[in-house]
């Protein structure tokens, strides 16, 4: 353990955290997060509410974080941060694996780790195909301009989740609405709460469906209610609170990656030339995606447990840590030229941490690969001329959101 140094002051301490994009470089992280890592990695900054909680924007103290046994992930520990009152009433809106600590953590997950092993996500990937090809068609036979968001971006995750979970997709546009409020950093918290409410009740009645005729267990809701509700081995309120986040996760995240993705390859042509060119450039270019944007920057709070010493800084037990993904995977020590895009930047490893780091890395990363890289296989095939219907500056982002991405994506061809 390195010896404490004197609390460092935070060079905008006059600005309460999160700190905006620059409007000229959306897609680059706030350009605060360069200057703490040069010289202040570990440091306390102020929020919304007055309070204090330490920032990290490096990946050595970002991944020192995410391992260590003294920092708690519920949001029930007191001292826990939030960034804004909406994400403290989603984050006390429900309580899953995600949000509990070791030994429950880990019971909790292997309930659905076989769900989403590495080889029956690739089962999918006939289903994610079929419905990225039925999406591609009607949007071709629509005709542009199209908004590649409405059109296929959204759709796509949500489509797919909503197959595998067993939740009906003619229900996906409420669904999406109330995924979005508690997505959303600025919404009044009551409006997040209503939605909340919504949502649960709604997961509560259909898995209720799901205990009484289970049937041959073809969805996972089906097979949770056969092998873990029906028998005891896990409650129906838990059962409720994993399969909203499992909708929440699996369609929210992913669609706003494709979006992102699609829109660095219209702003690098030759990369997009070189991809067309070489299909074994999809899962380097995908990786690279993942951890260019990182898009959900806001996902890594926690709180110490006990006294302990990270980058040199005393973090006390009861103070909030908010670790930066998006400036882990942007640290120049951990991806030489950080802000350059670039598709064939080696990622064998797959060392950035868009999918977090540690024992509460995503658990449904296998199903987002595997989307993205059937959408950027297919896409450039079926539209070779895909383009923006839009100038880039008339584009606007989601960036009071904690996933953030593109409100819309207007594209010809």
């Amino acid at each position: 353990m390195n010896k404490p140094e004197t609390t460092l002051q935070c060079p905008f301490a006059t600005e309460s955290f999160p700190w905006p994009r620059d409007n000229a470089a959306p897609l680059a992280p706030p350009h605060q997060y360069a200057t703490l890592r040069e010289q202040a990695p570990v440091v306390q900054v102020s929020l919304w509410d007055g309070s204090l909680a330490w920032l990290v924007t490096d990946m050595e103290h970002f991944r020192e974080v995410m391992t260590s046994p003294h920092f708690s992930a519920s949001p029930l520990t007191p001292g826990f941060p939030f960034v804004s009152p909406s994400r403290a009433a989603q984050s006390k809106s429900y309580q899953t694996f995600i949000t509990m600590d070791p030994p429950e953590h880990g019971q909790y997950r292997r309930t659905l780790t076989k769900e989403f092993m590495a080889k029956r996500m690739q089962e999918l990937r006939p289903l994610v195909q079929r419905s990225l090809d039925q999406l591609l068609d009607d949007m071709a036979n629509q005709g542009g301009p199209a908004d590649f968001i409405a059109a296929v971006a959204l759709p796509l995750p949500s489509l797919v989740i909503s197959l595998m979970l067993g939740v009906p997709y003619a229900d996906h546009d409420k669904l999406q609405k109330w995924s979005g409020d508690r997505m959303d950093l600025s919404i009044a918290p009551e409006a997040l709460t209503q939605s909340a409410k919504s949502m649960n009740e709604y997961i509560d009645a259909l898995l209720r469906e799901k205990e009484r005729d289970p049937g041959d267990g073809s969805d996972l809701l089906s097979r949770m209610a056969i092998e873990w509700i029906n028998p005891g081995k896990l409650s129906h309120a838990d059962a409720v609170q994993m399969a909203t986040l499992l909708y929440l996760a699996g369609h929210e995240t992913t669609a706003n990656q494709i979006g992102l993705g699609l829109l660095s390859l219209f702003q690098h042509p030759e990369q997009r030339k070189a991809l067309m060119e070489d299909s074994t450039l999809v899962r380097s270019a995908v990786e690279e995606m993942l951890r260019f944007h990182s898009i959900t920057h806001m996902n890594s709070n926690r709180v110490a447990t006990q006294d302990v010493v990270i980058g040199g800084q005393l973090i006390r037990k009861g103070e909030g840590v908010l670790a930066l993904l998006h400036g882990a995977n942007h640290d120049p020590v951990a991806f030489p030229e950080p802000e350059r895009f670039d598709i064939r930047r080696d990622t064998k490893d797959q060392s950035h941490v868009a999918f977090s780091f540690g024992i509460h890395q995503c658990l449904g990363q296998p199903l987002a690969r595997l989307e993205l890289q059937v959408v950027f296989e297919t896409l450039f095939k079926r539209f070779p001329d895909l383009r923006l219907a839009v100038p880039e500056d008339a584009l606007q982002y989601k960036d009071k959101s904690f996933v953030y991405g593109l409100k819309a994506l207007p594209v010809i061809w």
